[in-house]
C-alpha cells in the first residue's frame, strides 16, 4: 500500500514539474520607491545606471547597450558569480517617458542575434520572445513602477520574483 502511495505522490510530482517547465505565465512584480518618477526613469533608462542594477544580487551587468524610443533596441549582458554569462536583447515597442515601456525581449548572443528559446539553458520551456511591460506611476511624492513579464515558464516564476525584488533594491540604492 505504501509503495501504491508513494508512487502516485511521484507521478504527481513529476506531472506537476513537466507542467511548470512547459506552461507559460504572467509574472508582475511591483515597487514603490521613495523618489519621483523622473528619477526612477533616469535610473530605469540609462545605461550606466541600468550597470548597476540589471541582475539579481550575485550578477554583475558588463555591457548595456540601450535605446530608449519607439523601435529602438537593447543588449544586456549579465554574468554571474561562476563566470557565466546570459545576453538579452530586445525591441521598444511602446516608450512614453516617465510613463510607459513596452518591449520584447530574447535571449542572444554577444553580437544581438537571437537564440531561439529552446536553446538556452535556463530552466523551463522558453518562447522566442516575450514581452515586458513597465509601468510608471507617482503619488505623494513616491514612483511606483509595476513590471509585467508576459510569456514566462512556470517554472522560472520564483527566480524571476526573487531576481526582480533584488534588482528593485539595487534601483533603491541609486536613488
Amino acid at each position: 500500500m505504501i509503495y501504491k502511495i508513494s508512487g502516485s505522490i511521484t507521478l504527481m510530482l513529476a506531472l506537476l514539474v513537466l507542467g511548470a517547465w512547459r506552461f507559460h505565465t504572467t509574472v508582475c512584480m511591483e515597487r514603490t520607491f521613495n523618489a519621483s518618477v523622473a528619477d526612477v526613469w533616469r535610473v530605469w533608462s540609462d545605461a550606466d545606471s541600468i550597470k548597476k542594477w540589471w541582475g539579481p544580487k550575485s550578477y554583475t551587468a558588463l555591457v548595456v547597450r540601450n535605446d530608449v524610443r519607439e523601435g529602438g533596441s537593447y543588449l544586456w549582458a549579465m554574468k554571474s558569480e561562476k563566470g557565466r554569462m546570459f545576453w538579452n536583447t530586445g525591441t521598444y515597442k511602446e516608450v512614453v517617458a516617465n510613463k510607459k515601456i513596452v518591449s520584447t525581449m530574447s535571449f542572444s548572443n554577444e553580437n544581438g542575434k537571437t537564440i531561439p528559446g529552446s536553446q538556452v539553458s535556463v530552466p523551463g520551456q522558453w518562447p522566442n520572445e516575450i514581452t515586458i511591460i513597465v509601468e510608471f506611476s507617482e503619488s505623494e511624492g513616491k514612483a511606483r513602477v509595476t513590471v509585467t513579464e508576459v510569456g514566462i515558464p512556470l517554472i522560472a516564476y520564483p527566480l524571476l520574483k526573487i531576481g526582480w525584488a533584488q534588482q528593485f533594491d539595487k534601483i533603491q540604492l541609486l536613488l
